[in-house]
């Protein structure tokens, strides 16, 4: 099913994920100041046409009644996909790739994926978001790849 939304285009699925997401996780939702996703590069967002992560975070924020904050992240430059890249290499992959686009001193902020394979991308953006003074960052995925 995520391959379906991410690569097929099926936007239907997205309110399906981010409504059980906002269920799941009502407990780190309530405690959040803001939601973000986790943000594609121009290059990537022209090639599928939309952001799968931000069309979970956003439904899912809606679900939850959080405030969403989809130009909080900024991906600052392309980078290749990461599906067939090691631990390593995708940690050098996502080295410095995210810009936070406000001060965050004191804030709660939950960051929404879709998948999440080794972590290190949105170990990257925690780490950029608690830069940015985030007092605490909560990653929540749809699915978590073996």
């Amino acid at each position: 099913m995520i391959t379906a939304l991410k690569f097929g285009g099926r936007l239907p699925l997205a309110d399906a994920f981010g409504r059980l997401l906002a269920r799941r996780a009502r407990h780190v939702l309530d405690e959040a100041d803001t939601v973000c996703a986790v943000p594609l590069s121009f290059e990537r967002q022209a090639e599928r046409g939309f952001n799968q992560a931000h069309e979970i975070a956003r439904r899912c924020a809606a679900a939850a009644g959080c405030v969403l904050q989809p130009a909080l992240l900024l991906r600052a430059r392309h980078s290749e996909t990461q599906m067939e890249l090691s631990l390593a290499e995708r940690k050098r992959n996502v080295r410095n790739a995210f810009v936070a686009r406000e001060d965050l001193q004191g804030a709660s902020v939950v960051v929404i994926d879709d998948v999440m394979t080794t972590g290190a991308t949105l170990n990257e953006i925690a780490a950029t978001l608690k830069r940015a003074g985030a007092r605490w960052v909560t990653n929540l995925v749809v699915a978590r790849t073996p």
